[in-house]
């Protein structure tokens, strides 16, 4: 088995504000996205231009522009993931859904000469899909989920039923007391709190565990940029976006005694819960292109955090068996709160920084004339700030902090202890056959995280074909990813955590078609 020591700072805290620091990751490890053309050549269109997509990634890429345009990019994506959990290796079902590429209007602003001018775009894309089906199963003789909740109970110093009705802590503690699935014990002349999994695992015994996790939605970005020329060299570029989230998660976690004894206080306990986040953000992305001579184009973009203002809803249920002890006993979310709608949580969040450093060199590029190119490669390096990622207080109507001063003070140092900034390294190219053009590119994401046992990657590989002519063009590209990431089913400050690793399999199909005017 592996496992992982985490420097949680009083972990108990995470638990009962709903947030972890995968909330902020999710943010801002994305898979690459756009119209078929961009996802063709890997995402990178940090300095190539011309292209509605650059309103999403560097907007001086529209100072670029002559004519105006109109596109749609309708899309597909199916997924598939595997998982090592406890040496235990089990598949999950395939995902799919539907996205939107990056669609809208470009308007060509006219120019004091022909090589001047410059574009305002206003236009929607799918910058991040949510969707996931993650299983694993396996046999574990160390922790149970059930500690989680026996940890956080025994840090708020309250009694159980004091507990069952107190708010502040997490939906999972309150059923686990409830339910009789963690309790007091006297050992030793000392009062502890203790779950009745760990009698099992106390007596040598061994826990089946199995983890069932559905996620859907994704974040869908409107923006409109603008961007143009300021010399025949250099092209600058700005875009406000708006990103609306829309995240579902429907997990169950199932826990069983796998010895066979029908007498040690515990056989079975299963939580399942729904979970949503919804809100929306906004956030910039400022750009500069310098082109040096015609066939080399060098750019450099700077994307702001994205300022979100989101809600958490969960609903939850928990059914336990303890035998003898309390028999059979499920309980949920709205029997402990009695429809008070306690399962919101509204919240601030902050996501990460970005910087992009990018390059073109366009083949045959001689003149303005885009009939003469023959093609081009190029290549983005772009790094995240992950580690400033951080959780914030909403303010009421009159300007006041809505939670107490340090509320959100434990996750936001867990995501610097967590998390370390990344790299994403995307290249393409492209070769033109008269009105018909052939792309490929690759996209490659590196590991998030600071400890070195936790290992995670993003490689993309794509192709596609375009055609142009007399103002029409129509795309085809078909994305192949390859995800490898970790999972936890719960957290325990006080002993090392068991994870799965999981391995994702995408594949993502996306159509764009458009014409001047």
């Amino acid at each position: 088995m592996k496992y992982l020591f985490f420097a949680l700072l009083v972990f108990y805290s995470l638990q009962s504000l709903s947030q972890v620091p995968e909330d902020a990751l999710r943010q801002s490890w994305t898979a690459p996205s756009g119209t078929a053309r961009q996802q063709a050549i890997g995402g990178a269109m940090g300095s190539l231009g011309g292209e509605i997509s650059s309103m999403f990634v560097n907007p001086a890429g529209l100072g670029f522009y002559r004519r105006g345009e109109m596109v749609v990019s309708p899309g597909f994506r199916f997924e598939k993931d595997k998982s090592d959990y406890l040496g235990t290796f089990t598949t999950g079902n395939t995902a799919s859904s539907f996205n939107i590429g990056t669609s809208g209007f470009v308007f060509a602003i006219p120019g004091n000469s022909p090589t001047s001018g410059g574009a305002i775009s206003i236009g929607v894309n799918s910058t991040t899909n949510f969707g996931s089906n993650t299983y694993y199963k396996g046999q574990n003789n160390y922790s149970s989920f059930s500690e989680q909740y026996a940890e956080e109970f025994a840090n708020s110093g309250l009694g159980i039923e004091e507990g069952i009705n107190n708010q502040s802590l997490s939906y999972g503690t309150r059923m686990a007391l409830y339910t009789y699935l963690i309790d007091t014990a006297t050992i030793g002349g000392v009062t502890q709190v203790i779950g009745q999994p760990q009698k099992v695992l106390n007596a040598q015994g061994i826990l089946n565990q199995e983890n069932n996790s559905t996620s859907k939605g994704g974040i869908t970005e409107i923006a409109l940029g603008i961007g143009g020329t300021v010399s025949s060299k250099l092209m600058l570029g700005v875009t406000i976006g708006v990103p609306i989230v829309n995240y579902t998660r429907d997990l169950s976690f199932t826990e069983t005694d796998a010895t066979g004894n029908n007498d040690n206080d515990f056989a079975s306990a299963v939580y399942t819960e729904h979970f949503t986040t919804k809100g929306v953000g906004v956030n910039a992305k400022l750009g500069i292109i310098y082109t040096p001579v015609s066939s080399w184009r060098i750019g450099f973009a700077l994307h702001t955090p994205t300022f979100y203002s989101l809600t958490d809803a969960i609903s939850a249920t928990m059914q336990t068996n303890t035998e003898n002890y309390a028999h059979e006993i499920s309980v949920t979310s709205d029997d402990l709160d009695q429809n008070t709608g306690s399962g919101n949580l509204k919240y601030d969040l902050q996501s990460a920084w970005k910087m992009l450093l990018s390059a073109s060199y366009l083949f045959g590029a001689g003149s303005e004339n885009v009939k003469s190119q023959k093609g081009f490669i190029t290549g983005d390096v772009e790094y995240v700030l992950n580690r400033d990622a951080r959780f914030n207080s909403p303010q009421d109507d009159e300007g006041y902090d809505i939670y107490p001063p340090g509320y959100f003070d434990a996750v936001n140092n867990t995501i610097k202890n967590y998390y370390q900034n990344n790299f994403n390294f995307r290249l393409g190219g492209e070769l033109k056959f008269n009105i018909l053009a052939a792309r490929a590119g690759i996209s490659y994401s590196t590991d998030p995280y600071q400890q070195d046992a936790l290992k995670a990657s993003r490689l993309f590989l794509s192709g596609g074909i375009g055609y142009r002519n007399k103002g029409i063009f129509v795309d085809l590209t078909y994305v192949q990813g390859f995800t490898r990431d970790v999972n936890f089913p719960y957290r325990l400050a006080d002993k090392a955590n068991v994870y799965a690793e999981v391995k994702q399999v995408t594949g993502t199909a996306i159509l764009t078609f458009g014409f001047k005017f």
